[in-house]
């Protein structure tokens, strides 16, 4: 039974319908509406309490494991483990094992093969036994699931280094790729930036292929261990696959007779371009993987662990790492203080903070301080474009992404600052460089422009996640918002990234989420961009998309998508209901006039029931993506900003006067 709504008196009639309690059989729409007011206040006053003195948030980043593994590994290949630091480490690789004994990459996941072997050599580091049950659980599953061999390539070049692998038998990624120019298909720049910065520094490890003394042997993670790496057929040579598996069979040929002076060129470029590229923090990207190798690399070359630029890389890496209060020690992937702040902005001013608030004030003041106004790696696509973006981490300048800077614009444009002059400045140069960003078919990727290469995806060494940044439809739809609150609604650059969501609505009348699990992410960006855009709610895109969201509705009145939505699409739309996701239907919702909806009370309702006392809300479930289904993170910080922005939308109305304050600042 579905609920019904009196339209006299406005009413939500919850009898029969499953998971509703005796309080919730009638619910008047002021009832929703009070409870909705209560609820945004104590959000409001718990994210206050979050904020840091320099006027930025930033909430955990979990991912999985093979973070903390890979640390620990790190520790072991340049000799410098410390007791304390690996104890604390494996209490929380322990303390994330389930109970069959593997791990999985997601909160209630599958379990995952490389996840397990990674987890299983950092306990093996910290002296857990394998004959204790815990470790004979893991063991035993991962020769079940095809042993090492049949792990990702990731993994087999960390156990590469200690000659648990033999590199013969890992694709070759020859440093020569420095010398490719742009123009030439698979150099560099046509991997995302994420990847680049990854491989790069890679291409010095596959040359030197070091390995350091094992301090045990792994037989036992193998289904075989007289011969670990059963040979595999090639795919036909005239497919895709079978032309790059003949290409890397003849750069290993190549890797034996590499004329010693160009592949020393060759290292030593890659090392210019890795130095050239640390931050001022001493990391690389903002983001843990490429600050990992950039290290091994550098420490190969001849950098020794006092040299300045190892020290601040060394220290870097200890600031992803989060110690809790049971002693155990997360490592984050990177951190998000950017795109955190921005978020907390929007939320506590569309729940009716003024917009002169010192919080906001202050969250201002460092958003404008953290604009990057110096060129990156994006300019060699785009080089006479003028610099003027934000970046998602403390430090990242060379990488300013397009996704932050549409949102950092909204942000600031709800923040009645003391000096508009600076504000508006800023603002018009992070406009200009994100319409210079649009890609060729009208829409935006996060990072590059036209990176959209179908090589480097095809590569044998590219067997996890995705390595180009195509546009996105959420990425396109943040922009496309921002320039709408910026009255560009009309323009050109604007309407193409509006044709380009029109063309790639599914035909359910949802959206791919790229950077957020999933459709219901998508269709939570794209919705209220196209309804700023000018389009009217009744717009069959609109519609559609509304009809698919109440259809995906959960019975307990929230939303929710498992990260298998990825992969199977059984779970398209389906999952336990979440705060972020229940907050990204309802803010479609709102901006397509749904108010009044029965769909929208019992989102509203399942959002004020679920509150906590402090104002916050629970998400152990991983509502954002790295790389769709391979790598998966649950931001803590999603838990508490949408769904205020949810209900401050629902309380207050759409920010529609957000073009009106936009107008006046540039006529000021």
């Amino acid at each position: 039974m579905t609920a019904t709504t009196d339209p006299g008196t406005g009413a939500t009639d919850l009898r029969g319908v499953p998971g509703a309690t005796a309080e919730q059989t009638t619910i008047t729409a002021d009832d929703v509406l009070a409870a909705a007011r209560q609820a945004a206040g104590r959000s409001v006053e718990h994210l206050l309490g979050r904020q840091d003195g320099e006027g930025w948030w930033k909430g955990d980043l979990a991912t999985n494991v093979t973070m903390d593994a890979e640390d620990l590994l790190l520790r072991q290949f340049l000799g410098i483990q410390d007791p304390a630091t690996v104890q604390a480490a494996a209490r929380f690789i322990r303390g994330e094992q389930m109970g069959d004994g593997t791990w999985n990459t997601f909160y209630e996941g599958p379990p995952d093969l490389s996840a397990t072997i990674e987890a299983y050599v950092a306990l093996r580091l910290a002296g857990d036994r394998p004959d204790d049950p815990h470790m004979r659980r893991a063991a035993g599953w991962v020769r079940e699931q095809g042993g090492i061999a049949a792990s990702r390539v990731f993994t087999r070049i960390w156990l590469a280094l200690f000659g648990w692998w033999k590199w013969d038998d890992l694709p070759e990624l020859p440093p020569e790729l420095m010398f490719l120019p742009s123009w030439v298909p698979l150099n560099i720049y046509d991997f995302g930036c994420w990847a680049r910065q990854t491989i790069v520094p890679l291409t010095v490890v596959s040359a030197k292929r070091p390995v350091r003394p094992a301090p045990f042997a792994l037989d036992e993670l193998h289904t075989d261990a007289t011969r670990p790496n059963p040979p595999r057929p090639m795919a036909p040579a005239a497919s895709w696959d079978g032309l790059f598996q003949r290409l890397d069979k003849a750069l290993h040929a190549y890797h034996r007779i590499a004329p010693g002076r160009l592949r020393r060129a060759a290292m030593n470029e890659a090392a210019r371009w890795i130095i050239e590229r640390q931050e001022n923090d001493g990391c690389w990207g903002g983001i843990q993987p490429p600050a990992v190798y950039s290290v091994i690399a550098l420490h190969l070359l001849g950098y020794d662990l006092g040299h300045p630029v190892m020290r601040a890389g060394l220290a870097s890496l200890d600031r992803f790492a989060v110690w809790r209060e049971d002693g155990s020690r997360m490592i984050e992937a990177c951190q998000s203080p950017v795109w955190d702040t921005c978020l907390a902005t929007i939320a506590l001013a569309d729940a009716g903070v003024a917009p002169d608030h010192p919080a906001l004030v202050r969250a201002a003041d460092w958003m404008l301080g953290e604009e990057i106004v110096r060129p990156g790696d994006w300019a060699v696509r785009r080089p006479r474009l003028a610099p003027g973006g934000w970046a998602f981490e403390f430090h990242n300048d060379n990488y300013p992404d397009i996704d932050d800077t549409a949102e950092v614009v909204l942000a600031l444009r709800r923040v009645r600052h003391p000096d508009q002059a600076r504000v508006d400045a800023a603002i018009e140069r992070g406009v200009r460089w994100n319409l210079g960003m649009q890609s060729r078919n009208g829409a935006w990727g996060a990072f590059d422009a036209d990176n959209t290469s179908p090589f480097p995806n095809r590569l044998p060494f590219c067997d996890f996640g995705e390595v180009i940044d195509p546009p996105s439809a959420d990425v396109t739809a943040h922009v496309v918002e921002m320039l709408a609150v910026e009255g560009r609604a009309g323009d050109p650059a604007t309407r193409r990234g509006i044709d380009w969501l029109l063309a790639e609505q599914e035909e359910s009348g949802a959206w791919f989420g790229r950077w957020g699990v999933n459709y219901i992410y998508g269709t939570g960006s794209v919705v209220p961009a196209l309804v700023a855009a000018g389009l009217p709610a009744g717009h069959p895109a609109v519609r559609r998309a509304v009809a698919w969201l109440e259809s995906v509705q959960n019975d307990d009145g929230g939303w929710g998508e498992d990260l298998r939505s990825y992969v199977e699409e059984k779970w398209i739309g389906h999952g336990a209901s979440t705060a972020s996701q229940t907050a990204w239907a309802l803010l479609a919702l709102l901006a397509a006039g749904e108010r009044g909806s029965r769909s929208v009370r019992r989102g509203v309702t399942w959002l004020t029931e679920t509150q906590q006392p402090d104002g916050s809300w629970d998400e152990p479930y991983f509502t954002g993506t790295g790389f769709p289904w391979d790598f998966s993170i649950n931001y803590h910080l999603y838990r508490q900003v949408f769904p205020l922005t949810a209900l401050g939308r629902f309380v207050h109305g759409e920010p529609s006067a957000l073009r009106t304050a936009a107008a006046a600042g540039k006529e000021a």
